[in-house]
């Protein structure tokens, strides 16, 4: 009994998340009252506030809902994959950043926050955890950068820290740009060149060409031969 006691609460709880995400993005966050939400749902408002006490408690849960495991799997691409360059970590986490915008919860979730919600009244402090965000990927972004200028791809002319502000500041205005479907962004391809484009100016591939290490000779076909030419002379 205690078990399906804990499973219809969670499926109460799942109700008021997705009519809490409806009722945010037709109307924005403002206009939508935790009543709204409770009729949305089919639950009573006590049931809400069982579970949530106001509506900021909501948008954070229907955010870390959708964010947790992919903000995961971006710290891994940008930070760690052993499989790549820093450039080549840069732009797989850019790519993955703006193709994640496909996912339609996700998507939702984004458009609440970006232009449905006011950082006013009970959401004032939260514009201060925004704030936060930000300066930690640009604390990660700086630190694969310190990692491209060690390895020679990044611009001479440019220091890490300046490059993780830019950087910041081009994914902010191409999320929002796709986020309001602007036509030509609406393709992915189009924001993958758009990337690239960028890319090339802060890590141009000619520096990643100039620093790329010579081949190893040691198994090579050709110096077998003269080991043997050697030992018979």
């Amino acid at each position: 009994m205690a078990r399906r006691t804990k499973e219809e609460a969670e499926q109460t709880r799942r109700a008021i998340l997705e009519a809490a995400r409806r009722c945010f993005h037709a109307q924005g966050v403002s206009m939508t009252s935790l009543e709204h939400i409770a009729k949305e749902a089919g639950v009573t408002r006590g049931a809400v506030y069982w579970h949530f006490a106001n509506k900021g408690e909501l948008i954070d849960a229907m955010f870390d809902d959708v964010s947790i495991p992919f903000i995961d799997r971006l710290d891994y691409t940008l930070l760690l994959d052993p499989e790549a360059d820093a450039r080549s970590r840069l732009r797989n986490f850019l790519c993955q950043l703006v193709s994640s915008l496909d996912n339609p919860e996700l998507r939702v979730v984004m458009e609440i926050l970006e232009f449905k919600c006011e950082f006013v009244g009970e959401r004032s402090e939260d514009l201060n955890d925004w704030i936060s965000h930000s300066q930690d990927l640009i604390g990660k972004l700086e630190r694969t950068y310190i990692e491209a200028r060690r390895e020679g791809t990044l611009r001479p002319d440019i220091t890490p820290r300046l490059a993780a502000l830019e950087t910041k500041c081009f994914l902010g205005g191409l999320m929002r740009l796709r986020l309001m479907r602007l036509p030509a962004l609406e393709s992915l391809n189009s924001a993958y060149a758009l990337i690239d484009a960028y890319l090339q100016g802060v890590l141009p591939l000619e520096l990643s060409r100039h620093t790329q290490a010579p081949a190893k000779r040691s198994t090579s076909a050709r110096s077998r031969p003269l080991r043997r030419a050697r030992s018979s002379s």
